[in-house]
């Protein structure tokens, strides 16, 4: 019952898109934003970045990494009064992307498989483990394209912890016992992503640790289990980091490469998505 689609994600979004579409007839705050942006912003240079895995898979292709933006005194002053400032693609557009790219982290990974191949129990915490291992993979991806990314960051985030609270109310859960178990998840989401990312810039030791302390709970006791995820949390990482910054911006397309892979090299051939002239 918690693997239920992100029905309720999807009619929020689009509902509070008419909204302030209905609103925006009257002031379009992102028209005055970008005539005012032009004038005070500058385009930055971006340097490239190259990742070093001590896994098998260790050759990564540099990708272009955004520095930080600088931005003008305006966008300045409206974003510490806690707004955000202008940015390259419609915002709507950055949210309806990241509702898409956190589907993909639901839909299209196989959970039977990680259950069945790490011995993990079928339930909504063990679904919330291993759906948290993937949002913040694109976590990490989506924080190198600048202030778009991050915006885009904080809505799957968002979109998580709605898509967690309807799977629980689907499932009976009092509000009570809900209000609990929300707040524990947050707790170790947030632990999570500290653990993993200092995992990702160490070597296989430290993320293996990570993974242990989250994903397993401090339950796995067999070493392969632990090099299969460190694998794939690698060539996960490697395979998205390749992707265009833009596309993702844009459709917020993440396909995952199987949990056990057939031929490595094939993670190299990376399918650029498509959309149309509206970005969708």
């Amino acid at each position: 019952m918690y693997r239920r689609p992100l029905q309720f994600a999807a009619r929020s979004f689009v509902t509070a898109a008419a909204s302030r579409a209905a609103a925006g007839k009257a002031l379009d705050h992102d028209v005055c934003f970008r005539a005012l942006a032009s004038r005070v912003s500058s385009p930055c240079s971006a340097p490239c970045r190259t990742l070093h895995f001590s896994t098998q898979l260790c050759n990564v292709k540099e990708t272009p990494q955004h520095s930080e933006e600088e931005v003008g005194a305006f966008t300045k002053l409206i974003e510490a009064m806690g707004f955000t400032g202008p940015l390259k693609y419609n915002k709507w557009k950055i949210k309806i992307a990241a509702l898409r790219m956190y589907t993909c982290c639901v839909e299209r990974v196989n959970y039977d498989e990680f259950f069945e191949k790490f011995a993990l129990p079928d339930t909504l915490n063990s679904w919330f483990l291993v759906a948290q291992l993937h949002v913040w993979m694109c976590l990490v991806r989506m924080r190198q394209e600048g202030r778009e990314g991050k915006y885009m960051c904080r809505y799957i985030v968002h979109s998580m912890w709605e898509d967690v609270e309807q799977r629980s109310k689907i499932m009976g859960i009092d509000a009570i016992h809900r209000k609990e178990a929300l707040k524990a998840m947050t707790e170790t989401f947030y632990a999570a992503i500290f653990g993993y990312d200092e995992g990702i810039m160490s070597d296989d030791c430290v993320l293996a640790a990570a993974l242990w302390r989250n994903l397993f709970s401090r339950q796995c006791e067999d070493p392969k289990q632990l090099e299969l995820m460190v694998e794939y949390v690698r060539k996960q990482m490697q395979f998205i980091d390749a992707l265009d910054g833009d596309d993702l911006l844009l459709t917020g397309e993440v396909k995952w490469r199987p949990l056990v892979e057939e031929n490595a090299q094939s993670i190299l051939k990376v399918v650029r998505p498509t959309y149309n002239d509206a970005g969708l």
